[in-house]
């Protein structure tokens, strides 16, 4: 039987309150001192782990303490520089030209909407929700891998597309949650609800999730 949106709304709710409960202390886990920092850290995940590129920056910053640097800098070093966090061709070429487009229309200010952050060369819906929750406190929901995956589980969504998700998403979720639920929702899944191989047995969710098996 198909399960009404009201029902649906309850269970989000559910689910929210006791993912809330068992990871309190879930944030944002990239390491940034700037709105700048978090764009270029946020670039970087892309196909990495957080952890990787958590490894990365402290050097990165170091070497490269602003917006201009990144802008102006020998794209082939900044390559090099990001190499292990894959990709490195790509993310070095967006990573300089997003930074030149902030130097250079935005005043070297990272645009707070996501009409101008997609703008960026290299910043898609994802990069741009974690700016906007993250940095200016906007309403806003990052779909990554773990979201992707659980949300399909919970059967809250039906597909894998990015973009329907978050919209599918926004309707079911409190807009003052969506930013503290992706969090809570990649704890979840690196901790129990791991890809392939799902505790449900430890889950503190099950009861909610048409998936589970205990």
């Amino acid at each position: 039987m198909r399960e009404s949106k009201a029902k649906k709304v309850e269970r989000a709710k559910s689910i929210y309150e006791l993912l809330l409960a068992e990871y309190p202390n879930a944030k944002c886990s990239l390491h940034y001192n700037s709105p700048h920092e978090l764009l270029v850290a946020t670039i970087l995940s892309a196909q990495s782990t957080d952890h990787r590129v958590n490894q990365v920056t402290p050097g990165l910053f170091e070497k490269y303490t602003s917006p201009k640097d990144f802008a102006y800098c020998d794209v082939s070093d900044l390559s090099k520089d990001v190499h292990s966090c894959g990709y490195h061709n790509q993310k070095a070429k967006s990573i300089q030209g997003a930074s030149l487009k902030i130097v250079e229309d935005y005043g070297g200010e990272v645009p707070n909407n996501m009409d101008e952050l997609v703008e960026l060369p290299g910043v898609g819906r994802k990069t741009a929700n974690c700016v906007l929750g993250e940095i200016y406190n906007v309403p806003s929901m990052v779909i990554d891998t773990h979201m992707v995956r659980i949300m399909n589980l919970l059967k809250f969504v039906n597909t894998k597309d990015a973009k329907k998700i978050e919209f599918e998403l926004m309707a079911l979720f409190e807009d003052k949650n969506w930013v503290k639920l992706t969090h809570l929702i990649i704890d979840h899944g690196r901790a129990v609800c791991i890809a392939r191989r799902p505790q449900c047995g430890a889950c503190v969710i099950n009861e909610f999730c048409p998936s589970a098996v205990i």
